[in-house]
């Protein structure tokens, strides 16, 4: 067994504070990764204060994590020691459903096997995550990452960045689309860079005028304040799709209305109470909404890649592990741009 260090959260209310954990030794298909970097996404917060459900404590959170790998088992056959890798959002799947079969491993019919807050398959032993020195994972479940880019704005393509490459890709988005990005944050931020490097018409839709120099520096080609009415008027029936990145509660009703005929609406935002959507809305347009989980290992390499080839990262703010709290503290306020991530050597 291996002594790894890490912070983790121990119960819904109290501050993340350090923990040390034993992770088992690799098996004969796994890699050890010593983690350098691990991003900071608001599903932790979530997770941590166990709003999505009850949590495992103590819980040590984190599924954008890049790092090195420092040992492979003995049937290894697609990663060395040296090289660089990443892990996402799960760390294993069934593996034999419809969906796994597919390459969608994140909506296996048996649920996936998450990064953090989940049980090791057939086992009670729990997963613990990125905000940790090293990990051990399933080499199908990992991830190439390339020494091209700067690894701190790799590390949240692991998930802000796949989650918004995967639905877009889904739809076929390109040359001739006007795509609208509503809110710019982790989500947000990515979704117009990859929505204009595929060529698509980009309009940021925020609540918030000082996000337009932003919006525009990441790739927006417009601009529009929501809380304006005769802006929110002109947008009718314009855009063929909307990436909803909200997670607070909203009205998808304004939002569904700018969408033309056939327009479809994704829904990465996860709100905590049910939205309310008149048929009428849907009906009179051939509108659609449909809903998005990060993409399976295949999808996620794949964007990987893209990203290596145009140049393509998160905006990122390095912080060390100790100052966690303060950053769930000032994400809760959207106070950074536009994703943390943590310098893991901070911990060693």
């Amino acid at each position: 067994m291996t002594e790894i260090k890490a912070y983790a959260a121990y119960d819904a209310e109290t501050p993340l504070k350090p923990f040390t954990f034993e992770r088992k030794e690799i098996g004969e298909k796994e890699i050890q990764i010593e983690i350098l970097y691990s991003g900071v996404c608001h599903s932790d917060i979530h997770t941590a204060k166990g709003d999505w459900g009850p949590a495992i404590y103590p819980l040590v959170p984190g599924h954008e994590i890049v790092g090195r790998i420092t040992a492979v088992g003995s049937g290894v056959s697609k990663f060395k020691v040296g090289e660089l890798a990443g892990v996402g959002c799960f760390v294993d799947s069934c593996r034999t459903c419809p969906s796994c079969q597919a390459g969608d491993e994140q909506l296996c019919d048996e649920g996936m096997t998450g990064t953090y807050n989940s049980y090791e398959r057939g086992t009670t032993i729990p997963t613990y995550g990125g905000y940790s020195t090293s990990i051990t994972v399933d080499e199908n479940y990992t991830l190439h990452v390339s020494d091209k880019l700067e690894l701190s704005g790799v590390a949240p393509l692991l998930c802000a960045g796949i989650t918004t490459y995967s639905p877009l890709r889904y739809l076929k988005v390109g040359k001739g689309h006007k795509v609208a990005v509503l809110g710019l944050g982790g989500l947000g931020h990515m979704a117009v860079k990859f929505a204009a490097s595929f060529g698509a018409e980009v309009t940021m839709l925020s609540h918030s005028p000082s996000k337009e120099a932003d919006a525009k520096k990441l790739g927006a080609h417009h601009f529009a304040l929501t809380s304006n009415e005769e802006v929110m008027a002109s947008l009718a029936s314009k855009f063929d799709v909307i990436l909803n990145t909200v997670s607070a509660e909203h009205d998808y009703n304004a939002y569904l209305n700018l969408l033309n005929t056939n327009g479809t609406m994704i829904i990465v935002g996860i709100p905590n109470s049910p939205a309310i959507i008149p048929a009428a809305t849907l009906v009179m347009k051939r509108r659609s909404i449909m809903g998005s989980l990060i993409g399976g290992i295949a999808e996620t390499q794949e964007m990987l890649d893209y990203c290596a080839e145009h140049n393509i990262t998160s905006d990122v703010e390095v912080i060390d592990m100790n100052y966690i709290n303060e950053a769930y503290d000032r994400m809760n306020k959207s106070d950074v741009k536009y994703r943390f991530v943590i310098d893991m050597a901070s911990l060693k």
